[in-house]
């Protein structure tokens, strides 16, 4: 798959780039699993906003996938490649032979008419689903549990990989896209191989239209606000007033730490990403 460039008709088309879906093999989605999926415009049940600079975008439907890939020792066989609107990464409609449909994530070398299978008994290959303990240390996955049987959390966007770095009795070390290294229960499943469509990042939008077709609305600074509606507004001229750089809220927003003190996930974690 390769990046598509535009004539320069515009000042926003010049800078724009897409993506040219070569790997895509329908248009058309499963019916059996598309839900509809409703909007929050970063509201919540009172109508106030709560999350900034969301509303908008073009209408989607919701693939249903299977991030816990539990159907174990039945073989599948890819039907299709699709795009998926909610992901960067593309997502494949496996058949089973028992005559099951269901959307996973897809690898980035996963074609129409491969052969994928989950559980202890799949062999070491893209896109087959095992438990940690039976992966060779080394191997390149994705679509991590955090917990046994409750689905992949972790590792799941457009080129990203993690890597199998040890296993010490009941817990697994990962090590994960961020450089984090972190303990993972060696009975929790992941996938072979790199998620696919790893171009995605290299994507320019090029206009700010395009961004409101994704449901991203525009970004005001705080310093062009006024005193009243952010911390940092105000002043004659271009000020920034001598205030640490905050959210409308006043929360600080660059180099201050969020994360709690008592995480109890905090342990699991071997080294940090910074």
């Amino acid at each position: 798959m390769g990046i598509k460039t535009f004539k320069p008709t515009s000042p926003a088309v010049r800078a724009k780039t897409s993506l040219t879906f070569d790997e895509i093999t329908t248009d058309r989605p499963e019916k059996s699993l598309i839900v509809s999926k409703g909007r929050t415009g970063g509201r919540n049940n009172n109508g106030r906003m709560t999350c900034r600079h969301m509303g908008g975008g073009h209408r989607r439907s919701y693939r249903l996938i299977d991030f816990k890939r539990d159907k174990d020792d039945v073989p599948a066989r890819v039907v299709s490649v699709e795009y998926d609107p909610y992901r960067s990464c593309r997502i494949a409609l496996l058949n089973y032979r028992d005559g099951e449909k269901r959307y996973i994530i897809a690898p980035i070398d996963l074609k129409v008419g491969d052969n994928v299978m989950s559980g202890v008994s799949a062999e070491i290959r893209s896109a087959n689903a095992i438990p940690l303990k039976n992966i060779p240390v080394g191997t390149m996955i994705h679509n991590i549990e955090l917990r046994k049987g409750k689905g992949g959390q972790m590792v799941r966007s457009a080129g990203l990989a993690a890597q199998l770095l040890a296993k010490e009795g009941e817990m697994a070390h990962v090590k994960l896209p961020s450089g984090e290294v972190r303990l993972v229960s060696v009975e929790c499943k992941a996938t072979i191989g790199q998620v696919g469509n790893p171009e995605h990042e290299s994507i320019t939008i090029g206009k700010a239209g395009r961004s409101r077709w994704l449901g991203i609305k525009p970004t005001v600074r705080g310093v062009a606000m006024n005193p009243v509606d952010h911390p940092m507004g105000g002043g004659e001229g271009k000020s920034k007033g001598g205030n640490v750089p905050r959210s409308p809220t006043g929360v600080p927003s660059k180099g201050y730490k969020t994360r709690g003190k008592r995480k109890l996930s905090s342990k699991y974690i071997m080294k940090r990403r910074k």
